[in-house]
């Protein structure tokens, strides 16, 4: 099999959803603020190079992820109320949405070979993400520790072990 060179470069085909741009600048993902000036509370996931896929875009958006969760996390620590903490729920289910959408568009557009697989496995993550929140908003379930770890575990692992997978797939397609 002979592989291409590219140099990589921007993807025209790949068009930018603004929400995914509209998260704060600098927040730190390795600390939050805590209540009543006690100092600092630790944050439930933390970014690292060692999470990267190499496709700066798809980096960028997992920072983002993992700054949704520790939102959630701080709004859960300091007791805030349900419509902050459910806004914060909407704003993971749609981002999560959106990013999924893009991770997809990138390996349709470059015929990754594992891509129904990977799609499968977002679906199942937005459906549990999705009756997760329509418990929310029923009042059936508050935001406790257990779903934030699920879905930091979730995502954790699916870095690692899935999107990881596919980073050299689309770099050597001119994807960085």
């Amino acid at each position: 099999m002979r592989i291409r060179t590219t140099v990589c470069g921007s993807a025209p085909w790949l068009a930018v959803d603004p929400l995914l741009l509209n998260f704060p600048a600098g927040l730190p993902m390795n600390s939050l603020p805590a209540s009543a000036g006690t100092g600092i509370l630790m944050a439930l996931i933390t970014w690292s190079n060692s999470y990267s896929v190499g496709v700066k875009m798809l980096d960028s958006q997992h920072t983002v992820l993992f700054g949704i969760l520790n939102d959630l996390h701080a709004a859960m620590m300091n007791g805030l109320a349900q419509k902050p903490t459910g806004d914060l729920l909407k704003k993971l289910v749609s981002y999560t949405r959106n990013h999924f959408s893009t991770e997809e568009a990138m390996m349709a557009k470059t015929n990754y070979p594992e891509f129904l697989h990977r799609q499968a496995h977002h679906r199942d993550l937005t459906r549990q993400v999705r009756q997760f929140m329509a418990r929310y908003e029923r009042g059936d379930s508050k935001v406790n520790i257990e779903p934030l770890r699920f879905l930091s575990d979730w995502l954790t692992k699916h870095i690692q072990r899935e999107d990881k997978e596919y980073g050299p797939w689309l770099n050597q397609r001119g994807l960085c």
